[in-house]
Order: structure tokens, then C-alpha cells, then sequence
């Protein structure tokens, strides 16, 4: 009689234990879940955009500031910097950018300003571009760069407080 009355009390315990057991796995894989949504949430971009491993889609960030103009870089005059593949236009852009990249280099890693400031990133058209102050802006097209040149100073001051979080710096 004890041992029916002990394999009863030992089927219960064992029915509690799995009970705590799929409880258990079931808040891991909610906190899993949980993990797996912020990790894919837009704010944890690559700090320089570059689709492919080709920044800028290929095009002379250096161009931008000497010809105030959108122009495609050669994959013969190229160079590896921060992950990517820069190419220009000429050797004389690609020795200009190698000696300060930073000042060449556009904002916010080459992803659309105006989604930065809006607490995202996008995307970029290469020809959708404004040089302020010395610093190469990028924008998703030439209709968002149009809403961009509403308000570039408070563009930038958002866009500014928001880059360190969608970089993940």
C-alpha cells in the first residue's frame, strides 16, 4: 500500500517538476523572442551603409564636394576603408579621401539623413545628396531630400542625437 501511495505521490511530483519545466522554457523562449525582435529592429544598422560591401553605391564621395556633382566611381581606383569598398572617379579623389576620409566620408554612415533624424535607417539614392558646412548628406530620393531642405538644421540636430543609437555606437 505505501508503494502505491508512493508511486502516486512520486507521479504528481513528477507531473510539477515537467509543470515548472514547460513553464520555464516557455518564459526563456518568450524572452528569446523578445530578444530576436529588438535585435532586428532597424536601430541596430550597420554603421556604414554599404548594400553589397559598396558604399555610396559605388559612387566619388569626393565628387560630391569638388564637382558638386553625383559621380560614379571606377572599380579600377578603389579602396577598402571601415568594411567597405570606396570607389572614385579619379586617383587624385581616392589620394584626397585616403588623407582625411572622415571629412569625406558622407553622415550618419551613408544612410538617408532624413530617416536618421527620424529615428530610423534607409536606403539611399546617390544622386539625392546636399553638402552643408562641409559634410555630405545622402537621402532616399530627390522628394525626401526636398523635405530634408525644409529644416537642414533641424534635421541635422535630430539626426545628430539619434545616429549613435541606429549605429549601435
Amino acid at each position: 500500500m505505501t508503494d502505491g501511495n508512493c508511486g502516486s505521490k512520486a507521479q504528481a511530483a513528477g507531473r510539477q517538476v515537467d509543470r515548472r519545466a514547460f513553464l520555464g522554457l516557455a518564459a526563456g523562449g518568450a524572452l528569446l523572442a523578445t530578444a530576436l525582435v529588438f535585435k532586428a529592429r532597424p536601430a541596430l544598422s550597420a554603421a556604414v551603409n554599404a548594400p553589397g560591401g559598396l558604399a555610396v553605391q559605388g559612387f566619388d564621395v569626393v565628387a560630391y564636394f569638388t564637382q558638386n556633382a553625383a559621380v560614379n566611381g571606377s572599380p579600377d581606383i578603389a579602396i577598402q576603408h571601415d568594411g567597405a569598398t570606396w570607389r572614385f572617379a579619379s586617383v587624385q579623389n581616392r589620394d584626397t579621401f585616403l588623407a582625411d576620409p572622415g571629412k569625406y566620408a558622407p553622415q550618419y554612415g551613408g544612410f538617408c539623413a532624413y530617416a536618421v533624424a527620424n529615428g530610423y535607417t534607409a536606403k539611399i539614392d546617390p544622386q539625392a545628396f546636399t553638402v552643408v558646412d562641409g559634410a555630405l548628406y545622402l537621402n532616399f530620393s530627390k522628394s525626401v531630400r526636398t523635405r530634408w531642405e525644409r529644416d537642414i538644421p533641424g534635421h541635422i540636430s535630430k539626426a545628430n542625437a539619434n545616429w549613435p543609437g541606429l549605429s549601435g555606437q
